[in-house]
């Protein structure tokens, strides 16, 4: 009686492992199924809320990013105007512009030492961070011996912040 009663014992405990190994088999399987619907619609919600409330600060700093990249290009676009001066005693003349810097100038006060090559690194004359064209005076609107502008975002003389001209004569 003992030794039919241990093999049942035996037999029992081995049915339970049996029955765990498939609890353990299913409980792989309903974790391999993923998420639930709702789980991810949770999920798209917060990520949505983050980025309502970190665009606009990111934003801002793209603007801030343009406005200082455009008075670096005016710093440049000056060295090279003191460059041509350097090598011609002249600035050159507001009609001739910017465009002094990468061709000889053929109208107006004609310079006579005009570097081959031009003045800017690969003969190319930079726009705005906006791509706008920089404006050149000759003299400048505060006396000054030049001045180069650009418009802003905008492209439209006056504005404030991001829209505001950027003045060589204000940096």
């Amino acid at each position: 009686m003992k030794a039919a009663r241990r093999e049942k014992e035996i037999t029992d405990f081995h049915f339970v492992i049996y029955l765990k190994k498939q609890e353990m088999k299913m409980e792989k399987k309903i974790l391999k199924r993923g998420f639930t619907f709702m789980e991810l619609m949770v999920v798209i919600v917060i990520l949505g809320i983050l980025a309502i409330i970190v665009m606009p600060k990111f934003f801002g700093r793209i603007d801030e990013a343009r406005i200082t990249a455009t008075q670096i290009q005016i710093k440049n676009l000056e060295q090279a105007l003191r460059l041509f001066y350097l090598d011609n005693g002249f600035y050159p003349e507001t009609e001739q512009g910017l465009k002094a810097l990468i061709e000889k100038p053929t109208v107006g006060r004609v310079p006579n030492k005009w570097r081959e090559g031009g003045y800017l690194e690969k003969n190319i004359l930079p726009k705005d961070a906006w791509g706008n064209d920089f404006i050149y005076l000759s003299p400048g609107s505060q006396g000054e011996d030049f001045e180069i502008i650009s418009l802003g975002r905008d492209g439209r003389e006056g504005g404030e912040g991001p829209d505001a001209d950027i003045s060589s004569s204000k940096i």
